[in-house]
């Protein structure tokens, strides 16, 4: 192998110095394409966005304005219902408004409004009668909304007998569906903490959710409220109302039975006696509770 002369030293270099400019201009052009640098971010802030927002909360916080309740529902034995004048003794009837106060008791409703310094004691009246939940449901209803908790089924056609606001007897002639309890919710202009509450009870067709609008507010049309039965009053947070039954009516083609009753029975436990668990014709009991109000 011949060593390398001067000149070939010479063109090596002059070779190796071409490729690196020209791998240099090939950078510089790639750097160049790129888009402009960003301004850090810090360069816009202004010494009034650094300054605590007035309120405690940043300005995009905003709270869901909604009423809160509770409903619990509780079973006692049929026979046991005369203990729930000693329940009721203790709580008012002042607060509550009635479309017929007349028609309410003929259907055989009963309501009282107690305060949260109350609540215990009314849980123990109800469980010192034998009672048991048999369901809690926590609502969450903004201001106008209305929700509806079933109670009982009804599967096939039928005619439900009430007292109408006037005083008549009629019937309401309902399909297969569901009789439920429906409670809407109204906040007082100018009023913080307090809100209008009414409930009553609603025959409901099956609902059958459709993207066509109209069907669903033909199902709507359906329904059927038993007007006569409702109570409005204004509630807060603690305020509650014990919904039941002013005697049992066993008879489930009346409201009151239909609503209230369960003839079928229950299995109960005595709490007195050692002996196995009996089943006994029951009367349900609903205890809604208003635990806040975010207005």
């Amino acid at each position: 192998m011949r060593p390398y002369s001067s000149e070939d030293r010479g063109q090596r270099t002059e070779l190796l110095t071409s490729v690196f400019c020209l791998l240099t201009s090939v950078f510089c052009l790639l750097a160049g394409c790129a888009g402009p640098e960003e301004e850090p971010i810090w360069e816009n802030v202004k010494i009034g966005d650094l300054a605590p927002h007035r309120g405690g909360k940043p300005p995009s916080v905003r709270l869901i304005k909604t009423i809160n309740f509770d409903l619990h529902i509780f079973e006692i034995p049929a026979e046991n219902i005369d203990k729930l004048d000693d329940t009721r003794k203790t709580l008012y009837t002042k607060p509550l408004r009635f479309n017929s106060l007349h028609a309410f008791g003929d259907n055989s409703f009963s309501v009282h409004f107690g305060q949260i310094r109350m609540l215990d004691e009314i849980y123990n009246l109800l469980l010192a009668a034998n009672g048991k939940i048999i369901a809690r449901v926590s609502l969450m209803l903004a201001d106008g909304q209305t929700e509806s908790i079933a109670i009982t089924g009804i599967n096939s056609p039928r005619t439900i007998f009430f007292t109408s606001t006037y005083g008549s007897r009629e019937g309401a002639n309902v399909g297969p569906g569901i009789l439920a309890l429906r409670i809407k919710t109204r906040k007082i202009p100018d009023s913080r903490g307090v809100c209008n509450v009414t409930v009553y009870p609603v025959y409901s067709p099956p609902m059958i959710k459709s993207a066509i609008p109209q069907l669903d507010a033909r199902t709507k049309l359906r329904e059927f409220p038993f007007s006569a039965a409702a109570f409005e009053l204004k509630m807060g947070p603690g305020d509650f109302v014990l919904l039941g039954p002013k005697e049992y009516v066993s008879d489930q083609t009346a409201l009151g039975g239909l609503f209230f009753s369960n003839p079928k029975g229950s299995l109960f436990f005595s709490k007195t006696e050692r002996k196995p668990p009996e089943f006994k014709p029951a009367v349900r009991i609903f205890l809604l509770v208003c635990t806040r109000i975010n207005y």
